[in-house]
């Protein structure tokens, strides 16, 4: 099995380069204001049309309503919608309305957070293993905390799914002989600073993925 990489959180072309140019499978911009890495609508439509078609543009929300969805659908070029703290009926209207391909992101803590990805089956088309941040946290994801991996032991996911929270070069290897992901997804992990990614940093994640298959 093949594991693919995200590269979330990007902010400028040099960095989104880099994402490509190390193999990203998906690249993934943020429409969250709360965030050091949102994205306003120009930036991302300039970033959106450097991405090539067999690369996916992810755009990034917190239980956003369909006025912002419209915006940034349009201006990212989104070909997918990752979606956070968001019920799984509104994730399921979400992706009725938009015809995209829709994330819902589990927050993992303890292995009870494993369990409700089932509440979205059937309304998701893939499921997002995070882990749980503070709950008194202004942002859902992207602080470098990672859950033990071994909370996925034996599950049957309900859905296609994908790993994230607290992975970097130094630890995606494990991660994916661990629990086997399919896919990875990243942000913080290379970044020199909150909201600032490194290009090398981005490269080293990408070529450990690549060299763990």
């Amino acid at each position: 099995m093949t594991t693919t990489a995200k590269i979330c959180g990007l902010t400028s072309p040099a960095t989104l380069d880099a994402a490509l140019g190390g193999g990203a499978s998906h690249v993934g911009f943020v429409f969250f204001p709360a965030s050091p890495r949102h994205l306003t609508f120009d930036v991302a439509a300039g970033l959106a049309g450097r991405v090539p078609d067999h690369v996916q543009r992810v755009g990034v929300f917190v239980d956003p309503d369909d006025q912002l969805l419209e915006a940034a659908v349009r201006a990212g070029m989104l070909d997918a919608i990752q979606l956070h703290r968001t019920a799984p009926a509104r994730v399921a209207a979400i992706r009725s309305k938009f015809d995209r391909e829709v994330w819902a992101a589990v927050a993992i803590k303890l292995r009870g957070d494993v369990e409700k990805a089932r509440d979205y089956a059937g309304a998701a088309s893939l499921i997002l293993y995070d882990a749980k941040t503070p709950d008194d946290a202004s942002l859902p994801g992207g602080m470098g905390l990672r859950f033990d991996w071994s909370l996925l032991d034996g599950v049957r996911h309900p859905l296609r799914w994908a790993l994230s929270g607290g992975l970097d070069a130094g630890n995606v290897a494990e991660a994916i002989r661990r629990t086997g992901a399919p896919l990875v997804d990243v942000s913080s992990g290379v970044e020199s600073a909150p909201g600032v990614k490194d290009m090398d940093k981005i490269a080293g994640f990408l070529k450990a993925v690549a060299t763990n298959q």
